[in-house]
């Protein structure tokens, strides 16, 4: 796989949660540490991803926000 974006983060799929038409996909990258996308649900079985299986988080944004208490 080549692609662009900086932010690739390799991890281990945790959970999928699939509904009519989209699937929320979480993505364990470090221990203790998520990431979670929403995809359509076609895409989901396109990439045929199963829990336990080693994924991408890949993150392209032209927008960082930064909050603090």
């Amino acid at each position: 796989m080549k692609i662009s974006a900086r932010n690739v983060f390799k991890g281990t799929v945790k959970s999928i949660l699939s509904g009519m038409v989209t699937a929320e996909v979480i993505i364990e990258v470090s221990p203790g540490l998520e990431v979670a996308s929403v995809i359509t649900k076609s895409s989901a079985e396109s990439l045929d991803i199963k829990v336990g299986d080693t994924a991408y988080a890949v993150i392209k944004s032209s927008d960082v926000i930064v909050a603090t208490d």
